[in-house]
């Protein structure tokens, strides 16, 4: 878990120095909603939903059907590990590039196939 709250921390501290706007959100507390991303995000006029997951953490279900959501409302639905950083980095410069988009899009996708065929 120190693994995943470092990462958090990076990526937070990142979107700060660029001028975004992020809200850490504490899902399953009382009265929260279960399976929000860990981070909403507001830069450059786009919103952003990211999930920060350690390199070998998993998404729930539920993580996977409100990123499907967020990219279904026209946000910019994000799955992150470590090793995708400079990609979000690059998004973050420019979060109308729809190719980076469906690169790191696909990190969540691959996730939401195996959920639909019942894996």
């Amino acid at each position: 878990m120190a693994a995943e709250k470092n990462f958090e921390n990076k990526v937070k501290r990142y979107l700060k120095e660029n001028g975004c706007w992020s809200l850490k959100y504490w899902g399953g507390a009382a009265y929260t909603k279960s399976g929000v991303p860990d981070l909403l995000v507001c830069c450059k006029g786009r919103f952003m939903g990211v999930e920060v997951k350690a390199p070998n953490g998993k998404p729930s279900d539920l993580q996977i059907y409100n990123l499907r959501q967020i990219d279904r409302a026209g946000g910019l639905a994000i799955l992150l590990y470590p090793k995708d950083y400079d990609l979000f980095m690059r998004l973050v410069d420019n979060p109308d590039n729809k190719k980076l988009y469906e690169v790191l899009k696909s990190k969540w996708k691959h996730f939401e196939n195996k959920m639909n065929k019942g894996e």
